[in-house]
C-alpha cells in the first residue's frame, strides 16, 4: 500500500497577515506614482521632491512626539551616505515616470535583486550558485522585453533610467545591511526624506543659474525649476504622494516585522501588476503581451534570488560552511 504523501502545511497566518499589507502597500503606491504625469505637467521634478520631502517630514515630525518615535539615527555618517543613495534612485525614478508608464518605470526599478546579487559577487566577493546566475540571465532577458527590444525597439535614455535606478537601489539595499545595522526604520525612512528634499533643492538652484530652455508640459518635468504659483494640482498630489509613501513604506516596514523576509520580498512585486492595473484604470493605457511577459521574467528571476538566498542563508546557519545556491 503506498503512504500518503505527507500535508501540504498551511501558509502561516502572519505570512498572510504580511501579504495583505503589501497588497495595500502596492495598491497604495500604483495608485499614487501614476499621478506624476499631472504634477509634471505644470512643475518640475526637483520642485516636487523638495515638496514632498517638506511635507513628509512635517508628518513624521507631528507623529514623532505623540508616539515617541525614535528619528536621531545611531550613525549619522552611514545614514546620510544610504539615504544618498537612495534618494539619488528616487530621482531618476520618479523622472522616469514623466516619461514611461508607472508599470514599466517600477519594472526597471525592481531589478535590484539581480543588482545585488552582482555586486555582491563582483563587489564582495560573495560566491552564487548556477540557480541564481540563471536568475540574472532570466532577470536581464526579462529587462529586454520591458524595454521594448522584443518588437525592435533600442532602449533610449528614457527607458534605460529605470534599470539604473534599480542599480542603486540595490546599492542603497546593501548599505542598509553593511553600514546602518541597529537603525530604526524610521530613522532611515526620514534620513531618505531629507536627502531627496535636500537634492530637489540643489536641483532648482542649478536650474536658477542654467537656466535651460524648458519643453511644455511633461517632457519639461526634468528641466523645470521653480514655477510659483502652483495649480492646486500640484499641491493635492504631491500631498497625497508625501502621505502615501509614508503610509505605503510604514505598511512594508510593518510586513518585514510581521512575517519571513524571504517571502514579503517575493510579495514586493505585486507592485508591478498592481501599477499596470491603476495605469489601465485611469489613462487606458494598457501594456503589450511581451512586456507582460518581460515583467513575469523579471518577477521570476527575484523571486528565485530571493528564495535561494533564504535557503542558503538557512543551510549556512545549519552547517556552517558556505551554502552557493
Amino acid at each position: 500500500m503506498t503512504a500518503a504523501p505527507p500535508p501540504v502545511p498551511a501558509p502561516r497566518p502572519a505570512n498572510l497577515a504580511a501579504l495583505g499589507m503589501i497588497l495595500v502597500y502596492a495598491t497604495v503606491i500604483g495608485f499614487t506614482d501614476n499621478f506624476v504625469r499631472v504634477i509634471a505637467a505644470d512643475a518640475g521634478l526637483w520642485q516636487f521632491h523638495a515638496t514632498r520631502s517638506t511635507l513628509a517630514c512635517l508628518i513624521v515630525g507631528l507623529a514623532a512626539g505623540p508616539l515617541a518615535l525614535r528619528i536621531r539615527p545611531l550613525n549619522p555618517a552611514a545614514v546620510a551616505r544610504r539615504s544618498l543613495i537612495h534618494a539619488v534612485a528616487m530621482v531618476i525614478y520618479f523622472g522616469s515616470l514623466a516619461f514611461l508608464p508607472v508599470a514599466v518605470a517600477a519594472a526597471g526599478l525592481f531589478t535590484a535583486p539581480i543588482f545585488v546579487l552582482i555586486f555582491s559577487r563582483f563587489v564582495y566577493g560573495q560566491r552564487i550558485g548556477p540557480f541564481r546566475i540563471l536568475a540574472v540571465a532570466t532577470g536581464f532577458a526579462g529587462v529586454l522585453l520591458v524595454l521594448g527590444l522584443g518588437q525592435g525597439a533600442l532602449p533610449g535614455p528614457a527607458t534605460a533610467l529605470p534599470v539604473a535606478a534599480g542599480a542603486l537601489y540595490a546599492l542603497g539595499n546593501i548599505a542598509t545591511r553593511q553600514w546602518c545595522e541597529g537603525e530604526s526604520p524610521l530613522t532611515l525612512a526620514t534620513g531618505f526624506f531629507v536627502a531627496l528634499g535636500l537634492l530637489g533643492l540643489a536641483g532648482m538652484a542649478v536650474l536658477a543659474l542654467w537656466r535651460p530652455e524648458v519643453p511644455p508640459g511633461a517632457a519639461g518635468f526634468v528641466l523645470r525649476g521653480f514655477v510659483w504659483p502652483q495649480p492646486p494640482e500640484f499641491w493635492f498630489w504631491t500631498l497625497v504622494q508625501a502621505a502615501g509613501s509614508l503610509a505605503g513604506v510604514g505598511l512594508m516596514i510593518r510586513a518585514y516585522q510581521t512575517g519571513e523576509a524571504s517571502r514579503i520580498a517575493v510579495f514586493e512585486y505585486a507592485i508591478l501588476p498592481m501599477s499596470a492595473f491603476w495605469t489601465w484604470i485611469l489613462w487606458g493605457d494598457g501594456l503589450g503581451a511581451l512586456q507582460w511577459l518581460g515583467m513575469a521574467l523579471i518577477v521570476l528571476a527575484g523571486a528565485i534570488i530571493l528564495l535561494r538566498g533564504a535557503r542558503a542563508g538557512a543551510g549556512r546557519s545549519v552547517r556552517g560552511g558556505d551554502a552557493a545556491a
